[in-house]
């Protein structure tokens, strides 16, 4: 007598998700050209409730990258320019006084959105940088002791040149652990450079950002936030992520490592890595894909190996390699 074999569970339904990621691919990749894992990464950034800063040389499309992506949400967004003049209040808002009633009225700034582009975020000084600390962390802005709760999503993309020094602030260490990923936007290949030429070329008269409507809703994010957080992860795999950020902190190259924020930043972007690609598990290849935009900029080189011209993406792939995968 056969044994009656026991039911299947069925996984978590994807199939939504994906059908909006995929046209959220297709909308910035008709445009964005050949920039895959980049796109990836903002749409798992927004998916795994993170911000972002893009880092890259002038010209490669980095805002462009962010207005493609706040313009395929259906959702409020904002753009800051940063400027060495910029003060707080031009970001968070400020008090003005109503003649009419006699009293204070709080004008909100442009951090107050669900998408919010921050452009040249490293040309503001450290006093305009820091009234970005309380809002990219809490979600919220106190100004004379009223909070301001922010309304979700609410999502900092931020863009800085990595070149250019005239006329900029490095960001502090405490600002840079509040962005989940940093993205790094390289040159194109020939061919992919050709293909952008050519893209142009046959605009005539259109706009680039003409023809893109929004595919995905605030309500949909949400929703796709709260199955991303439900997805499963096995302990071997939480132990994997702590044993690669434990090793930042004893890694004799480093003076500075990963905190707990870092750890939770990859089990989160994992996730969401996994939901689009159509998985409800995490995999070993999520974490790797994810370890290095995660930990990257929150980890400082001795002088010694900055001198020698190491970089915190090559400190990072070297621990991944001396710790075993788990299978």
């Amino acid at each position: 007598m056969e044994q009656e074999q026991e039911p299947f569970n069925q996984r978590t339904d994807l199939s939504a998700l994906n059908e909006s990621v995929t046209q959220i691919r297709n909308v910035l990749g008709k445009i964005i050209i050949g920039q895959k894992q980049v796109i990836d990464f903002l749409i798992v950034g927004l998916l795994a409730d993170g911000h972002i800063l893009i880092e890259g040389v002038p010209g490669v499309a980095k805002t462009l990258s962010a207005k493609l992506l706040a313009k395929s949400i259906d959702a409020q967004f904002s753009r800051v320019q940063f400027t060495p003049d910029l003060m707080p209040s031009d970001v968070l808002g400020t008090p003005i006084f109503n003649t009419k009633t006699g009293d204070f009225e709080f004008r909100k700034g442009p951090i107050f959105g669900n998408i919010i582009l921050v452009d040249e975020i490293n040309r503001a000084p450290a006093k305009t940088q820091s009234a970005l600390f309380e809002v990219m962390e809490e979600r919220q802005v106190t100004i004379d002791g009223t909070t301001y709760i922010m309304d979700e999503p609410f999502m900092v993309l931020a863009t800085q040149n990595p070149i250019e020094q005239e006329g900029t602030y490095r960001l502090p260490e405490a600002q840079l652990d509040r962005f989940l990923f940093k993205i790094e936007v390289k040159y194109p290949s020939l061919e992919e450079e050709t293909e952008i030429l050519l893209a142009q070329h046959s605009l005539v008269n259109k706009t680039l950002l003409q023809d893109v409507k929004p595919v995905l809703s605030v309500q949909q994010i949400q929703s796709a936030r709260g199955i991303i957080r439900g997805l499963f992860v096995e302990p071997k795999l939480l132990e994997f992520i702590a044993k690669i950020v434990n090793e930042t902190r004893n890694n004799p190259s480093l003076y500075l490592g990963a905190s707990p924020r870092a750890s939770l930043a990859i089990v989160h972007s994992a996730k969401a890595l996994a939901a689009i690609q159509n998985r409800d598990f995490v995999t070993p290849d999520d974490i790797i894909t994810v370890a290095v935009p995660v930990l990257a900029h929150r980890i400082l080189l001795s002088p010694e190996k900055e001198m020698e011209g190491l970089t915190t993406t090559d400190v990072v792939n070297q621990i991944i390699k001396r710790i075993e995968i788990p299978r």
